[in-house]
């Protein structure tokens, strides 16, 4: 192992990766892991609002990456585009087949510690900010996801969801703007819309 290691620099583009990976090399798939599994569960717990079900996700994104990796193809948008991508897309099928067969309620996550008033409000926000989201249409959850949570451009988020970014930006002008109108239902200002502007 050590010499398979010292094989790799950890400092290898991920398109230097993919190539050993493409070869079943599994510590080269390993530091891909370690580079990119916290955000494409970041991605998938958003969407999701369910970390068991997050984990499932990236873990399926990350074994689609091992299985396709003989088709990589290098100067693309990079292994982290494409992992997102690819696991929004199985959050929106799992949103899909959640809605199909009647869904049910993310029951709300359990706050073990006490905590400040000042955190008790964050905290109170955040929970009715994830309900919100969780009531928009779900592409239009993901371009929220991936451009304000997740700081994407817009063209890598439209690539991510397979679109133009004409329609892309279109679909996040909806998406800002059902969100605003959830929130004043709520009577809520969010931070989101503090960040962006109108």
């Amino acid at each position: 192992m050590a010499e398979a290691l010292a094989q790799i620099e950890l400092d290898d583009s991920d398109d230097v990766l993919m190539a050993r990976v493409a070869a079943r090399d599994a510590i080269a798939f390993r530091l891909i892991v370690e580079r990119h599994l916290t955000s494409v569960h970041r991605v998938a717990y958003r969407m999701l609002g369910d970390a068991a079900g997050a984990e499932d996700v990236a873990q399926e994104a990350l074994l689609r990456l091992w299985d396709h990796a003989g088709r990589w193809q290098s100067g693309g948008t990079g292994v982290g585009a494409w992992l997102r991508r690819v696991a929004t897309n199985l959050c929106l099928d799992r949103l899909r087949r959640q809605k199909f067969s009647g869904g049910h309620e993310i029951p709300d996550l359990a706050d073990e510690a006490p905590r400040a008033d000042q955190q008790m409000e964050a905290d109170q926000m955040r929970e009715a900010t994830r309900q919100c989201l969780g009531q928009l249409p779900d592409r239009q959850r993901a371009a929220i996801v991936l451009t304000y949570y997740e700081d994407r451009p817009n063209a890598e988020a439209a690539a991510v969801l397979d679109m133009n970014i004409k329609a892309f930006e279109s679909l996040l002008l909806r998406a800002r703007q059902t969100l605003r109108r959830i929130f004043e239902e709520k009577g809520l200002v969010p931070e989101i819309f503090g960040k962006a502007g109108q």
